[in-house]
């Protein structure tokens, strides 16, 4: 269901946010109350593999005068490699789509437990209930277990507690299936959404695998790729640029905003895209705001 307002959209366009839907430390309408005050033109939320919070943020959107965009953004499991795939201007009521983000969530719930029982092993007791608390009975991830242990005293802060902690071969580390490359962007599809791979430079890939990556996303569908990202540098920004040139992907930007106790991931805070880049939104007409969306 479209959600924003009619016109063209010049300005900043923040297309990759959480909320406490997910793992954001912001509820969707302090999101974007938020995002208003950064004077963004257009935000997405793209909560991982959920979309409970937006229609609380397409309310707030109306009332701030924000272009809003719903999305998700799905956990992919590619080549033994997890990657990250954003659905912009999707309809959230699309059937096919929520079954997928359900199965997703189902093992999302199983992991948060098998956490908390490989963390007790490491003599870390009451992580699951700890994680809980902080994701306020919303979908628990990483994130949550990571504030936990910092507030307890494990690590100084979210960056050591995950090498030390969360990464693989570490105690509280479990390995995920997710959806596959063709489901997620199947699922997007059908909700009339475009799929845009998420923060491509995070991904620990040479430039023949992800240029193999490319190569398979555009085959299954794939429109956009994350040009810019608060994860990348300035050289990967322009590297990103030529590969969508290469692969005529267009180009998509965004901050993966989790909240202001990660100050160096601010709404709108990252660079233009570079020259020569075809912005996903180009085209983009949001009309008038619908009651009739749906989480």
């Amino acid at each position: 269901m479209p959600i924003g307002y009619n016109g063209p959209m010049p300005g900043i366009y923040d297309l990759h946010a959480h909320s406490t839907a997910s793992d954001g430390t912001l509820s969707p309408r302090e999101l974007v109350r938020h995002a208003a005050r950064a004077g963004l033109e257009a935000l997405a939320l793209t909560d991982h593999d959920t979309t409970a919070g937006l229609a609380e943020a397409a309310d707030e959107a109306f009332a701030a005068g924000l272009g809003f965009v719903p999305g998700v953004e799905i956990s992919v499991s590619w080549n033994a490699h997890v990657v990250h795939v954003l659905g912009l201007g999707i309809d959230p009521g699309c059937r096919l789509l929520q079954d997928g983000l359900l199965e997703l969530r189902r093992f999302r719930d199983w992991r948060a437990r098998e956490m908390g029982r490989r963390l007790e092993g490491a003599g870390i007791a009451g992580a699951f209930e700890g994680a809980m608390a902080l994701s306020s009975g919303h979908l628990v991830g990483r994130s949550h277990f990571a504030r936990f242990l910092v507030n307890n005293g494990h690590a100084a802060d979210g960056r050591k507690v995950f090498r030390r902690f969360l990464t693989r071969g570490k105690p509280g580390y479990v390995p995920g299936q997710w959806a596959s490359l063709e489901n997620a962007l199947s699922w997007i599809r059908a909700a009339g959404g475009q799929a845009v791979l998420a923060h491509p430079a995070r991904y620990p890939f040479s430039r023949t695998k992800l240029r193999r990556l490319l190569t398979a996303f555009v085959a299954a569908g794939g429109e956009g790729l994350e040009v810019v990202s608060t994860s990348h540098s300035r050289d990967d920004n322009f590297t990103m640029a030529r590969h969508a040139r290469d692969f005529g992907l267009l180009a998509s930007s965004g901050s993966d905003y989790h909240g202001p106790d990660n100050p160096w991931r601010e709404l709108g805070r990252f660079p233009a895209l570079p020259e020569g880049c075809t912005p996903i939104w180009r085209d983009w007409v949001l009309p008038a705001f619908s009651d009739a969306i749906n989480a």
